[in-house]
Parts: structure tokens; C-alpha cells; sequence
């Protein structure tokens, strides 16, 4: 993994404990695009990724994440990690992003992937 890779991404968990505008558009590129395929159009610019975050942002004490770098290759990161919502009813959720990178180590393009993990009872 990279420094740039790992900065990123602790900038990234602040920006989503915090969902402080200020912290989202440290993130990005003027002219980022923030496709979350789950439903919503992809966000277009910085000031609408700041919106669309906040708009659809997680109380900060309620989750926890965990990541690990699989493939970073120049200015594009993949990485895999998982999200532990605990507020009722608890649940889990597999991710993948895929992270483009621009100027000033800032993300152009973020597509995010996600899936419940279905735990069987007992």
C-alpha cells in the first residue's frame, strides 16, 4: 500500500465520522465524479459529491470499517473492505471501491460497490 493510498483513506474515514463538507472536498478533484451504484445517480463535481455525501451520511458513532489495499497500479486504487453498522438491526456489509486518483492526490473518479452479508441464524 501506498502513503498516498493510506492517506487517502484515513482522510476518507475523518470525511465519514465527521460528514463535514470541509473534510469531503478535501478529497476530491474540482471535476470528481462519485458514483455510488446503489441507486443514486452518480455525483457530478466536487460541491455535488459534498451534497450527496452529507445527504446520505451515517451517524459517526454507529459503524465501523475496515479496508485492505488489492491492487494499486499508478493513479488507480481497489481496494476491499467491510462496514459493521451496530445500531439495530446490526449489519454488515462487504465493499469495493475503485479509486482514480488526479492532481494533488486528491480522487477524480470513486465507484463504490456494496453487499449485505446474510448471516445464517444461530
Amino acid at each position: 500500500m501506498s502513503a498516498r493510498l493510506d492517506a487517502w483513506m484515513d482522510g476518507y474515514v475523518a470525511a465519514w465520522r465527521s460528514n463535514d463538507a470541509a473534510h469531503i472536498s478535501a478529497l476530491f478533484t474540482e471535476d470528481a465524479v462519485y458514483d455510488p451504484q446503489t441507486g443514486h445517480e452518480p455525483w457530478r463535481g466536487r460541491d455535488a459529491v459534498v451534497a450527496g455525501w452529507i445527504d446520505v451520511g451515517d451517524d459517526p458513532d454507529t459503524w465501523r470499517f475496515t479496508w485492505a489495499p488489492l491492487v494499486e497500479v499508478g493513479d488507480l486504487a481497489i481496494i476491499t473492505g467491510e462496514t459493521h453498522y451496530e445500531e439495530e438491526p446490526p449489519r454488515t456489509y462487504r465493499n469495493l471501491w475503485v479509486i482514480e486518483f488526479g492532481e494533488d492526490d486528491r480522487c477524480r473518479s470513486f465507484t463504490e460497490w456494496y453487499v449485505r452479508v446474510r448471516r445464517a441464524p444461530g
